[in-house]
């Protein structure tokens, strides 16, 4: 069993005086910093459709045939990460535990194995913080709103949610809390909620469990400024699939964690969330990043004091594939010859 991989950036507590606005303490925010390294877990429905953005499939679509999560959580932990974030319920809207709400769960499908649950479990047996994924946007729980499956409809800023919608979203979201306690949540597609209604989770959320990161996903940012109209409130930004920006422009090259947001001094640390291949979710012919390319990412992202969180999705079978196991020790051996230098 590897240990985690050794603090390489020796971040710096920043001064107490003035601490900002944030809901979560100065020492709370830089631990969560401290987990530099973690497994995104894309898996679910689309993985057995091959489609991001799934729409009211059969439950009998999805049908593992060798579920081992905890093998996914071995994997993660071998390979030097300190945390790990599942998709819980992505686009398809299929939830990964047996919910009492809606029928479309692992209770109803051939598998009824509770995914989160067996997730959370492992992590917590074998060391690793337990992140959980919940998707706003739901294209299978309808309560009357449309199917999307047009990305450009959300990116234009469509809000599509309804209160019938909304009420089902909470429920689950209290149930994901209640059975499972994550360190973090992780909320993607926040746009398609008004930002009265992103208030509203927040509060319900931290509310529920003071000491958990909630994070509204930023999506395709650097990290040079954050858009409350977007992503608002967050305890952490994520940046999907971009490297972190340059401090100010200064040769020193860090991820700058207080930011201005509506008027006020926030201090709020980063994650570049990216994927080991190509895919968020398997496909057979994702082949994986070079060597090169993945170290880069991680140093990157890292050394700029920002958490990566880097996709490693399991197949059809519900194992993580042999080339992502062989990649990520390669790259594991690559970061600790970083560390001796």
């Amino acid at each position: 069993m590897a240990d985690p991989i050794p603090d390489q950036n020796n971040i710096k507590l920043v001064s107490t005086e003035g601490t900002g606005e944030q809901r979560l303490s100065l020492e709370k925010l830089q631990a969560y910093m401290q987990w530099q390294y973690g497994m995104f877990i894309h898996w679910g429905m689309s993985t057995f459709d091959g489609m991001d953005l799934s729409a009211c499939e059969p439950i009998g679509t999805y049908n593992p045939t060798d579920l081992n999560v905890d093998e996914w959580i071995s994997v993660a932990r071998d390979a030097g990460m300190r945390y790990a974030v599942l998709t819980a319920k992505h686009v398809a809207g299929h939830a990964l535990w047996p919910s009492a709400y809606g029928d479309y769960s692992v209770k109803n499908s051939s598998v009824t194995t509770d995914v989160v649950g067996a997730f959370t479990n492992a992590c917590r047996e074998k060391g690793i913080k337990a992140g959980i994924y919940y998707c706003a946007w739901d294209n299978t729980n309808l309560f009357g709103m449309q199917v999307t499956k047009d990305w450009k409809q959300y990116a234009y800023g469509m809000t599509r949610t309804n209160d019938a919608y909304r009420e089902f979203m909470w429920n689950q979201c209290d149930e994901l809390i209640d059975n499972y306690s994550p360190d973090l949540l992780w909320v993607d597609m926040p746009k398609v909620l008004p930002l009265d209604k992103r208030y509203e989770l927040y509060e319900r959320i931290t509310n529920r469990k003071p000491e958990i990161y909630f994070g509204y996903n930023h999506s395709c940012q650097n990290g040079t400024e954050f858009d409350p109209t977007f992503a608002w409130p967050s305890d952490f930004m994520t940046l999907e699939r971009n490297i972190p920006n340059a401090h100010n422009g200064h040769a020193k090259q860090d991820y700058f964690q207080w930011k201005e947001v509506l008027g006020k001094n926030y201090y709020i640390p980063g994650e570049t969330n990216d994927t080991i291949g190509r895919e968020w979710f398997y496909h057979e012919d994702d082949a994986v990043r070079s060597d090169k390319e993945l170290l880069g990412m991680y140093m990157a992202t890292t050394g700029r004091n920002v958490n990566f969180l880097l996709n490693c999705p399991p197949d059809k079978r519900g194992r993580m594939p042999q080339r992502w196991i062989d990649a990520l020790t390669r790259l594991r051996k690559n970061i600790d010859l970083l560390n001796l230098d």
